[in-house]
C-alpha cells in the first residue's frame, strides 16, 4: 500500500501534464503519481510516463468512469485527487494531506471559492454556478460546505473503498460531497489557490451541458438520500393545487346548492389523493434509506478491520 498517492484524471492535457507532474514530484517526493488517460489523442500519457508517472488508462469517456477506476485499482493510506490542467498548485497538497494522515478527516476538500477562484475564472456561468449549487446542497443537506465541485482534494481509504460511484462524468465531485454528508464521514475544508488554465490548455468543460448533469445529479441524490423531504414537497404542491380547484368549486356550492364543475372537482380528487400517496411514498422510502444507512455502518466497520 502507497503511503500517499497523486490521482490525476487526464484527457488530451499534453500542455500542462508534465509541468504537473513535476510539481507534485518535488512537493511530495515520497508519493507515486498515477496518471489515468481517458483516450487522450496528443500524446499525453507518453509524456506522463516520461515524467515518471505511472499511466494508466480508462476507455470509458468520463472523469467519473476514470475516478470509479483510480479508486478500484489503487491502494493507499492518502489519496490526492488533482486535475492536470495545473490549475491547482502542487505545493498545496501538503495541507490536504495531512488531516487525512492525522486521522481527522476521511475526506479533505481544496476550497477555490474562498480563495482565488472567482477572480481568476474567466468562465462567468461557472462562478454563479457553483454558487447555486453550493446553496442547494447546504440547504437540502443542512450542511456549510464551502466548495462542493472542486476537484482537488483527499481521501482517506476507508471513504475510497466504501464510496460507490454512479456518476460517469464531471458531476462526479458533487456526488462525493453528498455521499460524504449522507454518511456522516469526516470533512475538512482547506483553501487552496487556484489559478485560471494556462494559454494553450482548453477546458473539456460544457457549461450548459455538465450544469444540467450536475442539477440532475443533485435531484437524483436528494430523492434517494432525503425522500421523505423530497417526496413530501411534491405532496405538498399536490395537495396545494388540489385546494385551489376544490375551493372556488366548494363556494359555488355553497352558494348555489349544486356543482356545476364537475371536471374540476375530478381533478381536485385525483390532485389530492396524489398528493397523500406522495406522503406515503416519502414515509416509505425514508425507513429503506434509514435500514441502508444502518446497513452501510455495519459494512464500514467489516472493511475498517482490514
Amino acid at each position: 500500500m502507497d503511503k500517499i498517492a497523486v490521482l490525476i484524471p487526464c484527457y488530451n492535457e499534453a500542455a500542462t501534464i508534465g509541468k504537473v507532474i513535476r510539481d507534485f514530484h518535488a512537493a511530495l517526493p515520497d508519493a507515486v503519481i498515477y496518471v489515468y488517460d481517458n483516450n487522450s489523442t496528443d500524446g499525453t500519457d507518453a509524456i506522463a510516463e516520461a515524467e515518471g508517472a505511472v499511466v494508466r488508462y480508462e476507455y470509458r469517456q468520463g472523469k467519473g468512469n476514470v475516478i470509479r477506476s483510480m479508486f478500484r485499482e489503487i491502494d493507499a493510506e492518502c489519496y490526492i485527487m488533482a486535475d492536470g490542467d495545473d490549475t491547482y498548485p502542487a505545493d498545496e497538497a501538503v495541507s490536504l494531506a495531512e488531516p487525512v494522515l492525522a486521522g481527522r478527516a476521511d475526506m479533505v476538500i481544496g476550497d477555490r471559492l474562498s480563495s482565488t477562484y472567482f477572480s481568476e475564472n474567466k468562465r462567468p456561468f461557472h462562478n454563479s454556478g457553483n454558487r447555486v449549487v453550493r446553496g442547494l446542497i447546504n440547504h437540502i443537506f443542512s450542511s456549510d460546505v464551502r466548495d462542493i465541485m472542486t476537484g482537488y482534494r483527499a481521501f482517506s481509504w476507508l471513504f475510497v473503498k466504501s464510496f460507490p460511484i454512479l456518476s460517469r462524468n464531471f458531476e462526479i465531485e458533487t456526488e462525493m460531497t453528498i455521499h460524504c454528508l449522507d454518511k456522516n464521514f469526516r470533512i475538512e475544508e482547506v483553501p487552496v489557490t487556484y489559478r485560471d488554465r494556462p494559454a494553450g490548455s482548453s477546458s473539456k468543460l460544457n457549461t450548459f451541458r455538465d450544469g444540467m448533469g450536475v442539477l440532475r445529479t443533485i435531484t437524483a441524490l436528494f430523492r434517494d438520500y432525503r425522500p421523505m423531504s423530497f417526496f413530501s414537497i411534491i405532496g405538498m404542491i399536490l395537495i396545494a393545487i388540489a385546494f385551489l380547484m376544490f375551493v372556488p368549486v366548494f363556494a359555488e356550492y355553497l352558494h348555489t346548492g349544486l356543482v356545476a364543475r364537475f371536471p374540476t372537482l375530478i381533478v381536485a380528487g385525483f390532485a389530492a389523493i396524489a398528493g397523500i400517496l406522495m406522503f406515503i411514498t416519502g414515509i416509505l422510502l425514508h425507513c429503506i434509506a434509514k435500514k441502508h444507512k444502518q446497513l452501510y455502518e455495519l459494512y464500514l466497520n467489516l472493511i475498517a478491520m482490514r
